[in-house]
């Protein structure tokens, strides 16, 4: 009989493992062991993940080095970097990905970047014919789970440190490339360490209920909605969104709107 067990991929992005970022994404590998899921953990700090693509990584890296070219190479012969074939394997077994960072100034830590681009491998991961709708991993869902010093107020649309979720829309729709669902991100603000005296003690209790509420999360993951995006179908043979295609972000949408 095929195995149906859940497998969860937990990626965690934070250098310091007694943060709140790494304390929440044990309560995620917590709460999808308590589900009955298969666990995976991937702490890039912790294994001293290189995030920074180069041809040294590769026997065969080419003149120029074409990073495209030189991972789909790597791919067919099976000389894929040695730290990013374990990665890729995890990715692929993985039915839900829970991506834990901070907003560092106003995007993904730089760790987690070097992560999309030296493990989503050209030619294994995705190629021109199977990405978006066609994605290899169609079906599959991945989370953010993300914290940002500024608060809430601060981090909505018309808020002084800008909308949060735009800020994550490229990292997602990485993901949707890919062929993933990608939930609504979960995400905590106003995480910091310059909190004194009551503030701090709220601060406190704010973080513990979210840690005790992941295990809650896990086992409603299904349940939880979804980001909108684009259909392949809402774009014309130029690839431009049509005229009577509707419009989920601003970053994919008519001149005039």
């Amino acid at each position: 009989m095929p195995d149906t067990t859940t497998t969860t991929l937990i990626v965690l992005a934070h250098p310091e493992p007694r943060s709140f970022t790494a304390e929440w994404a044990r309560a995620s590998a917590k709460g999808a062991d308590a589900v009955g899921h298969d666990v995976l953990v991937s702490d890039l700090s912790g294994m001293g993940f290189d995030p920074v693509e180069r041809a040294s990584h590769y026997a065969e890296p080419g003149r120029p080095f074409d990073v495209p070219k030189a991972q789909e190479q790597a791919s067919i012969r099976g000389r894929l970097p040695h730290d990013v074939v374990p990665e890729v394997e995890k990715l692929e077994r993985a039915d839900r990905v829970i991506f834990h960072f901070p907003l560092w100034w106003f995007s993904p830590p730089a760790m987690l970047k070097g992560w999309f681009e030296r493990i989503l491998v050209h030619g294994r991961t995705h190629d021109v014919d199977h990405r978006f709708n066609r994605g290899r991993f169609r079906g599959r869902k991945a989370l953010f789970c993300v914290s940002t010093g500024a608060n809430a107020a601060e981090s909505g649309p018309d808020g002084k440190e800008g909308d949060t979720r735009l800020y994550l829309w490229p990292a997602a729709y990485t993901l949707r490339y890919l062929g993933f669902d990608v939930l609504e991100p979960v995400i905590v603000h106003g995480v910091h360490g310059y909190h004194r005296g009551a503030r701090q003690t709220q601060m406190a209790a704010r973080l513990e209920a979210v840690l005790e509420g992941q295990e809650e999360l896990l086992a409603r993951f299904d349940a939880h909605p979804l980001m909108a995006f684009n259909d392949d179908g809402d774009f014309g043979d130029e690839g431009r969104l049509l005229a009577g295609a509707k419009s989920y972000s601003p970053f994919i949408r008519r001149p005039s709107e």
